[in-house]
């Protein structure tokens, strides 16, 4: 009897132990840099300029260090950087096909014939932060080396070249991996002791799968990609927005500060969008707490599409201290408008009246409070596009829209409870 109590204590005692050692290795591998604790802004290549490295026949658009600096440039003196946009982002394509004789990736000296490092203190010097691409897998989407038996490296790599932000993509690999993964290079993050944004492709290689793992995810990333990559075109920015109005419930637990879902870039001043789509892009994503990454050129926008992208009342509803990720309240049966109600921190309320259909003329919607799960008889409501206050509502909020995906954004103030 007593062997088998000492043979007992110690079999506890070393469950105990493995127990604490699991907890010990799970808050030790957390992603730990203090960042994104709001929706992080910037600029990002991929959507307008894709994997363009023909500089010689088409210089003005390559993804050169040319272009990086040219849009660091706008970014800084056109009064981006004065409403929050800060990161300038390098996608695929950026190195050579094969690593160095060392194991090392290699920047396309064509593209960056200074190296990175020189173009990060370049855009350091103006006050803005450089993020770069890799891959989890064995290649990168557009086929150049992945990061695969190679993470520490290329982290330690990343951090020397003074990166301040990494965007990890799954191309080439299993997802069953992606559960070990991506935690491993977050690990290595943090190991650099440098702060470095951490952007996960995890789950959109997952979304149309049950069970996605969004828990993990946001122990270890600031951002990820949930769904489809965006192109340049109202269809697809609808079906963005649909999706996340349909798995709203599921993702807005996740979303807080450091932790973001990503719906993708802002394609305000590329060719797919018309005025309102562009204001309907701005809106939603500011309602979704997203980061605002715009892929554009910044080059040839009109003033309109500077306002929208520059429009600071909604950035604000974006930027929000609280990061209550907003969600769709109210759909009608044949799905052609729908409303959309985020919490901000000051009590008050952003509220997004969205058409989605295309027939007709421009007619008038009510969204009760009610229906936008305002607990209040009446506010004060302000209209975020045209930046005037509209007075005090009663009961709801009655609103002309036209036809092709229009919306309107207010800041809805309750005046009093009902309780």
């Amino acid at each position: 009897f007593q062997h088998y109590y000492i043979t007992n204590n110690l079999r506890i005692t070393m469950i105990l132990l493995g127990l604490l050692l699991l907890g010990t290795l799970h808050i030790s591998t957390a992603l730990d840099n203090g960042l994104a604790r709001t929706p992080p802004m910037g600029w990002l290549n991929w959507e307008r300029y894709r994997c363009n490295t023909d500089c010689k026949n088409d210089p003005y658009n390559c993804i050169s260090a040319d272009l990086f600096l040219e849009m660091a440039k706008l970014m800084k003196y056109e009064g981006y950087a004065d409403v929050g946009y800060e990161y300038i982002n390098i996608d695929d394509c950026w190195m050579l096909r094969d690593r160095g004789a060392d194991g090392k990736l290699v920047s396309n000296p064509e593209l960056f014939p200074e190296g990175i490092p020189a173009l990060a203190d370049a855009i350091h010097s103006m006050g803005l932060k450089i993020g770069i691409y890799e891959d989890y897998g064995t290649k990168t989407c557009g086929g150049y080396p992945g990061t695969k038996d190679h993470i520490e490296d290329d982290v330690n790599l990343f951090a020397s070249w003074g990166i301040d932000s990494l965007k990890l993509d799954g191309c080439y690999c299993n997802a069953s991996e992606f559960s070990t993964g991506y935690p491993a290079v977050t690990k290595a993050l943090n190991d650099t002791g440098r702060p470095i944004l951490y952007s996960c492709s995890w789950p959109a290689y997952l979304h149309d799968k049950p069970n996605v793992p969004y828990g993990d995810i946001a122990e270890n990333c600031n951002l990820w990609r949930n769904y489809a990559d965006i192109q340049d075109s109202w269809n697809s920015v609808q079906n963005i927005i649909n999706w996340f109005g349909d798995n709203a419930g599921n993702l807005a637990s996740y979303a807080g500060p450091g932790n973001w879902n990503d719906p993708d870039m802002l394609i305000i001043g590329d060719y797919g969008l018309s005025f309102e789509q562009s204001e309907t892009q701005m809106a939603m994503w500011a309602m979704m707490a997203a980061p605002l990454y715009m892929s554009n050129d910044l080059r040839t926008l009109r003033q309109w599409q500077k306002d929208i992208l520059m429009n600071q009342e909604v950035i604000a509803v974006d930027q929000d201290p609280m990061g209550k990720q907003g969600v769709r309240v109210y759909q009608d049966a044949k799905k052609k408008h729908e409303y959309w109600s985020r919490e901000l921190a000051d009590g008050s309320y952003a509220v997004v009246m969205y058409r989605r259909d295309s027939s007709g003329l421009p007619k008038p919607y009510t969204a009760t409070f009610k229906q936008l799960m305002i607990k209040t008889k009446t506010a004060h409501v302000r209209d975020l596009f045209t930046h005037m206050d509209l007075g005090v509502y009663t009961d709801g909020i009655t609103a002309t829209l036209p036809p092709s995906g229009s919306c309107k954004m207010f800041k809805v103030t309750p005046i009093k409870s009902q309780f």
